[in-house]
């Protein structure tokens, strides 16, 4: 009975929005039942293997919550481990994320909207960001030290150069008939930055945010790997220099998992604040 009426609920419902639960429905099942088969074949695979370096995904999600997830649930769950390991990770990598990308818009705006200024930024930068940034580390920590200023550097120095080109790339695509009013009507250049250049130059400079918050990650595990006390990369090396296997995969769970939800919160974010962009495109 319940079944019929929740089908008859359904059939009263509008065509439109059976169709967007439906495609709802749809969108969830599209990105849960992959990773979900690709767990229980791991699973599978680990319990049949039994080998002491590939652990079940049940094992790892167990000493993840035994390390970072078991407090009682009115201290908010997480643990004070929690907030010993991935605390200062965070600190490091979004502190380095948003220097970075600070310096990325404002060179990618000097550089875009000025072509002598170009020609001063472009050599530097290409010979720069074509560096492996594990080269850089030695640098790094001769100028900075070992402490934490060395990492959030490192971090920031890896992120400016996506954004930068991004930007850059931006503010070159600007509609030249936008361009040309401007300046037909002799609008000063601070005004047409802040009303044109920059809200036409937004899309490019969030999507080279979106890439740099998963590098900041990169290199913030890289930068704790060199004689760090604290933090996700520090946990992992020594992890994995004493052979503890299981916590090893814990913390690359977990790192997973902080990646994954900051690109959530970043994707919710962009959407919110770009949605005149998405409207003015579908509008043509």
């Amino acid at each position: 009975m319940a079944v019929l009426s929740s089908a008859a609920a359904a059939a009263r419902l509008p065509e439109h929005v059976v169709r967007r639960v439906m495609g709802i429905v749809g969108g969830v099942l599209i990105r849960v039942v992959p990773a979900l088969v690709a767990v229980l074949l791991w699973q599978w695979a680990a319990a049949a293997e039994q080998s002491p370096y590939f652990p079940t995904p049940f094992d790892i999600a167990v000493r993840v919550r035994e390390l970072w997830f078991s407090a009682p649930l009115g201290d908010g769950v997480l643990t004070d481990r929690f907030l010993r390991d991935a605390g200062p990770s965070l600190l490091r990598a979004l502190g380095g994320w948003a220097l970075g990308g600070a310096a990325g818009v404002l060179l990618g705006l000097v550089a875009g909207q000025w072509k002598r200024a170009a020609g001063y930024i472009d050599p530097p930068v290409d010979f720069l960001r074509s560096l492996p940034k594990p080269a850089i580390v030695p640098v790094f920590l001769l100028v900075f030290g070992a402490g934490d200023l060395m990492r959030v550097g490192l971090i920031a120095f890896g992120c400016t150069w996506p954004v930068l080109l991004n930007t850059l790339q931006g503010v070159r695509t600007v509609e030249p008939v936008q361009r040309e009013t401007a300046r037909a009507f002799h609008i000063p250049v601070r005004v047409q930055l802040v009303r044109i250049i920059i809200p036409a130059t937004l899309p490019k400079i969030a999507a080279g945010l979106r890439i740099t918050l998963s590098l900041s990650l990169i290199l913030m595990v890289l930068s704790e790997w060199l004689l760090a006390d604290s933090g996700l990369g520090n946990f992992l090396i020594t992890a994995q220099r004493t052979f503890d296997i299981l916590d090893m995969w814990a913390a690359i769970v977990l790192l997973g998992l902080v990646g994954y939800l900051l690109n959530l919160l970043f994707v919710a974010a962009e959407k919110r604040l770009l949605r005149w962009h998405r409207h003015l495109s579908a509008r043509g």
